[in-house]
């Protein structure tokens, strides 16, 4: 059954340029369809329509693609690095359109999921999705004050963060594993979060985005979606994302809104 879809986003899936490369191709008046000038927001047949970038046809776009990354240490989150660095884009089989869905430092592990579906990786890393992200994180300092100073929200430069959870075990002298589940995907959060409840971060590791889990998913390995993940995905970016779990309590009781 033939899918419609803007225009933006059939150029980004097509590998031409990526979604908000492909409006300013629109914008300038660079993109045709069936002879006409495109405008943005455009909704095309891509099976079917005649689509010209500067004169030129684009590909078919590709059937949507999802690759689970355990992201390890070291390893950039970018297409590519002036410095010659690693990138996750030099680990999985990349293909053209391929896109990551939010960023991990240079120094987090974990879970990362790219997609070379751009409208869809937009969905889930736009803040009114509220896509829970679940973090463990090895610190130094007061886990039990942090976890006190956490529940009452933080002031960042960018605003205040309430964490979903922060649920704090002591596992050494001064040594704590903090579990973070956050909605937000802000630029380092978690990082910044422990730095302003006084917490030294020896180790960060995203164990969950959404409803996809780390499981034993080795450093460096990928894996594909499966089919209740990708269910669920495709529910989420369907309905812009947003699935708010009503049931908060104590964490053994805390029921996973994306098990349901």
């Amino acid at each position: 059954m033939p899918e419609s879809m803007r225009i933006q986003r059939a150029i980004a899936r097509a590998g031409v340029a990526s979604r908000r490369a492909a409006d300013d191709l629109v914008a300038a008046g660079r993109v045709r369809i069936n002879g006409r000038v495109a405008v943005i927001g455009q909704t095309v047949d891509p099976e079917h329509d005649e689509i010209l970038v500067d004169g030129k046809p684009i590909a078919r776009p590709a059937k949507p693609r999802w690759i689970v990354l355990n992201k390890p240490t070291g390893v950039l989150t970018t297409r590519s690095d002036p410095g010659g660095r690693r990138t996750v884009f030099d680990i999985i089989d990349d293909s053209p359109g391929m896109t990551y869905v939010g960023r991990l430092d240079y120094m987090t592990e974990g879970v990362l999921l790219l997609t070379n579906d751009g409208e869809a990786a937009h969905k889930l890393t736009h803040p009114s999705g509220e896509i829970e992200r679940t973090y463990l994180a090895t610190v130094r300092g007061d886990g039990a004050e942090a976890a006190r100073g956490a529940t009452k929200g933080v002031e960042l430069e960018d605003g205040i963060v309430v964490p979903r959870e922060f649920q704090a075990r002591r596992i050494g002298r001064g040594l704590w594993e903090i579990e973070i589940i956050i909605a937000e995907g802000r630029t380092k959060e978690v990082r910044r979060l422990c730095e302003a409840l006084n917490l030294q971060v020896e180790r960060l590791l995203r164990t969950q985005f959404g409803p996809v889990k780390l499981g034993s998913l080795a450093p460096g390995k990928t894996r594909n979606l499966t089919a209740r993940e990708a269910e669920i995905i495709t529910a989420l970016t369907k309905s812009g994302g947003n699935r708010k779990n009503t049931t908060r309590g104590p964490r053994r009781e805390r029921t996973n809104r994306y098990s349901r």
